[in-house]
């Protein structure tokens, strides 16, 4: 049976005792700040023409995005991204995002930090990734057949790096120096998760419904045996589900411990969902692209953009 533990537990009462991916707590300040909640309050600025903006959003369809309904002030588009995570930084602890592990089991586990970056700042990111990075949406091969990749893409690496080729496509591969928002990013992920190391990203453009990412894992030789994958989200909120590979063995030949087949009466236990939230972070890690396979299905209420980033180490 499917478990969408983010959205159940962002639907109980915010008493901070709910159980919350697999345990967590959820506080009071979460649960009001959560993006499952049906409707955010409107409020307004004026800016230096006296003129009234809307600053807030109303989310509707289970919190589904559309993009262009969150405006920007005019002075906050010219500021650095730099000075937005200086003067954003949490100011206690109790304000600090909320970090939860999942164990997948086998030496496989996810970690996921809804709250990753401030709402605002999100935005902020958003809006200049989805008007300045270079999309493309490439034809790549699929069982035998050239097709449409239905989402946009592009493809970020330090240079000398052994070139990503995936369903017969070969992106091109773009300098970090060319968008320096990506830095600031990279640099928060650090923080983060002290001691990784990522040198490229492959960025992901979902822009409606009928935009998504297929059954598959990241597991290019490329990356290793065992790659951590730092995935960020921004925009409209989507399903991401994972479920167990159907195979009689996994390797385990890099000394980690070997999958035995699944039994078919607990196969359908064998599948996670969660809901990436905006400004989310979820990190993959140990042999989670070895045993798991993952997706984001075609969602119809899903009619937002979705940007996501996901950081990875080629060896």
């Amino acid at each position: 049976m499917e478990e969408d533990y983010v959205s159940t537990a962002a639907n109980k009462p915010s008493d901070g005792t709910g159980k919350f991916l697999g345990g967590g707590q959820i506080t009071a300040n979460e649960e009001a700040e959560s993006l499952n909640e049906t409707n955010f309050n409107v409020s307004y600025r004026k800016n230096s023409s006296g003129h009234k903006l809307k600053e807030e959003v109303t989310c509707k369809d289970n919190s589904n995005y559309k993009t262009g309904l969150h405006h920007y002030h005019q002075d906050q588009r010219r500021m650095s991204l730099t000075s937005i995570v200086a003067v954003e930084s949490p100011t206690s602890s109790s304000d600090a995002p909320i970090r939860r592990t999942i164990d997948l089991g086998h030496g496989s586990d996810l970690i996921y930090i809804q709250r990753f970056l401030p709402f605002q700042q999100s935005w902020t990111f958003c809006d200049y990734l989805d008007n300045h990075i270079p999309w493309t949406r490439p034809t790549i091969r699929v069982f035998g057949r050239s097709c449409l990749q239905p989402r946009d893409t592009c493809y970020v690496a330090s240079s000398g790096l052994t070139a990503l080729v995936y369903s017969g496509y070969q992106p091109n591969a773009y300098s970090w120096d060319e968008f320096p928002p990506l830095k600031e990013i990279l640099d928060a992920i650090y923080k983060a998760l002290p001691g990784s190391r990522f040198n490229s990203l492959l960025l992901n453009r979902y822009k409606g419904a009928s935009d998504y990412v297929s059954w598959h894992a990241d597991d290019e030789k490329i990356y290793g045996p065992t790659p951590e994958i730092a995935s960020v989200s921004f925009g409209c909120e989507r399903d991401f589900v994972l479920k167990k590979k159907k195979h009689e063995e996994s390797s385990g030949g890099d000394g980690g411990p070997a999958l035995k087949r699944l039994k078919k009466s607990s196969r359908e236990n064998h599948q996670q969902s969660l809901t990436l939230k905006h400004g989310s972070l979820l990190v993959m890690r140990g042999y989670t692209q070895r045993d798991w396979i993952h997706s984001v299905p075609k969602r119809a209420k899903a009619e937002g953009t979705r940007i996501n980033l996901t950081f990875r180490l080629v060896l």
